[in-house]
């Protein structure tokens, strides 16, 4: 079973430390998906065109989101330190290939392993903070959490940015080595593990079953209409694969023994609510990551250091937020509003991002930024936090990845079929060269700079028209999730932390979670 702390008998080690190691865990893997953004339209230059600009994003995302609910499971079953020691490896050999790529095909394949190693560190990070600590002060720990994403946001873009200005694009990947092995030592000492030896029944089918569905699902949104044709036998077979995997693994999932996702968990209205939620949010949240630095450098024409320094209001807002909620979440041991806020938030931005142009001033682009964080850092501590108050205690790594996963899956789903947009729309947009040639797979900063100047305001006029509806497209789906967060019902948080064995009880009456959330 999991780990336990030194509350509950297991390795004298204090829960001040724990958290300080987590804290270090998630700063890595939060710190590679904002240190990337800035350097990627370079990357993208530098190895084969502005079409494969989604596909640094997608292989990490799609990698890290199938092997998610694998790691909640595993972290249950043979003890979270082994398995997050694991990741850290993992997530180190991915990155030192993707500072050695040489190749966009290479780079693509470093960024998948990379992701293996990634999709275990904030699940696991995120259950070890359900085993020490109690779900009342959950949103404290949280809003801290968030300080360190936001930490890593504000440096990831300014760190990428200065790296492709004064070095090169590789030591994005590079700096996660140092920080790492700090991370792999830190957590190895401070968390002690007592697993308890009993006989498991992992669900490899189940796993390999989500990884083709989840696998095909990416491909044929990112491919179809671009590469292949919507009706081409290539897209339908992979729409074909993706539901009978996704069947598929809902039937295994049903008989197994220890499914790494137990549907019992979707008759919880907190799990099923806001890992819809999640999943929409992630769709907003990796599309505005991944094209307003795209905006920034190509259309507004800044460098990738400058467009870092412009996206701190979004940053700012992401910190704000989300402090404030935990400590709300903390204070009043209510959060069913929350999301309700920032989804509004959130999608009022979209709509508002949509309507950037080439001549934007900045105050208006910093305000819509700031929205924009203040939208997704409600949201944050929130959906964690409430997931892991409802789920019972012996499923708590494999909810804790679930409600991650649905995050990542939109994550994935979002940059792949924004990229796919985009794309097509630019195709659509750009002008010719004079002498007949194609500027699709050779637009970086660097190459419009020696444009004409006509010829320079047409291409970036192009570009921000085929990311307007990328915004747009995001809006309506924030809109479906504030629709979705209406319909949340709120779990008491508890005080404590309770043990795995026995009843998980409210400390305000004798019914279990599960019964007061199908009753509330």
């Amino acid at each position: 079973m999991s780990d336990l702390p030194a509350e509950q008998g297991g390795a004298p080690t204090s829960v001040r430390v724990v958290i300080a190691s987590v804290a270090v865990l998630l700063l890595l893997a939060s710190l590679d998906q904002t240190i990337v953004s800035t350097a990627l339209p370079t990357i993208v230059a530098d190895l084969g065109g502005v079409e494969h600009l989604s596909w640094v994003v997608t292989a990490y995302l799609l990698s890290s989101t199938v092997v998610a609910p694998i790691y909640g499971k595993l972290g249950d079953l043979y003890g979270r330190r082994i398995v997050v020691i694991s990741a850290i490896v993992l997530f180190l050999f991915g990155s030192a290939l993707s500072g050695l790529a040489q190749s966009m095909l290479f780079l693509i394949v470093a960024r998948t392993i990379q992701g293996f190693g990634g999709g275990g560190l904030f699940v696991l990070a995120l259950s070890i903070i359900g085993d020490v600590i109690p779900p009342r002060d959950r949103g404290k720990v949280q809003g801290v959490f968030a300080g360190v994403f936001t930490l890593s946001s504000v440096a990831g873009p300014l760190l990428g940015g200065w790296f492709v200005d004064n070095l090169s694009w590789h030591w994005i990947f590079y700096i996660n080595l140092p920080l790492g092995v700090v991370a792999l030592f830190g957590f190895a000492i401070a968390f002690k593990a007592h697993p308890r030896a009993v006989s498991h029944d992992i669900d490899y089918l189940g796993a390999l079953l989500l990884m083709v569905a989840l696998g095909a699902l990416v491909l044929f949104t990112s491919l179809g209409g671009r590469s292949f044709a919507w009706e081409s036998p290539e897209i339908l077979a992979m729409i074909a694969i993706a539901a009978i995997g996704l069947v598929g693994f809902l039937y295994v999932e049903a008989k197994g023994r220890e499914p790494i996702l137990p549907l019992k968990l979707f008759r919880l209205n907190v799990f099923t609510v806001l890992s819809m939620v999640g999943f929409v949010m992630g769709v907003a949240m990796m599309g505005t990551v991944t094209f307003v630095p795209l905006y920034l450098q190509v259309a507004r024409g800044v460098s990738p250091t400058v467009s870092g320094l412009q996206m701190l209001p979004m940053i700012f807002g992401i910190l704000v937020a989300s402090m404030a909620s935990g400590q709300i979440i903390s204070r009043t041991g209510h959060y069913r509003w929350i999301p309700v806020f920032g989804m509004g938030v959130l999608t009022v931005a979209m709509v508002l991002l949509s309507t950037l142009s080439t001549r934007t001033v900045y105050p208006v682009m910093g305000t819509i930024f700031l929205f924009t964080g203040l939208g997704l850092g409600s949201i944050m501590p929130v959906v964690t936090t409430a997931i892991q108050n409802a789920a019972p205690r012996d499923m708590l790594g494999a909810a804790t990845a679930a409600g991650i996963l649905f995050r990542q899956i939109g994550g994935s789903l979002g940059v792949a079929l924004f990229g796919a947009l985009f794309a097509s729309q630019l195709a659509k947009g750009l002008p010719t060269l004079p002498g007949g040639g194609d500027l699709m797979g050779e637009i970086s900063p660097q190459m419009l700079e020696t444009l004409p100047t006509e010829l320079h305001e047409s291409v970036t006029n192009a570009v921000v028209a085929a990311l307007n509806p990328v915004f747009l497209t995001s809006a309506v789906v924030a809109g479906f999730g504030l629709v979705l967060a209406l319909f949340l019902k709120e779990v008491p948080l508890r005080t404590r932390v309770e043990p795995a064995e026995g009843g998980r009880r409210l400390e305000s009456g004798g019914e279990t979670e599960a019964q007061a959330a199908e009753a509330s």
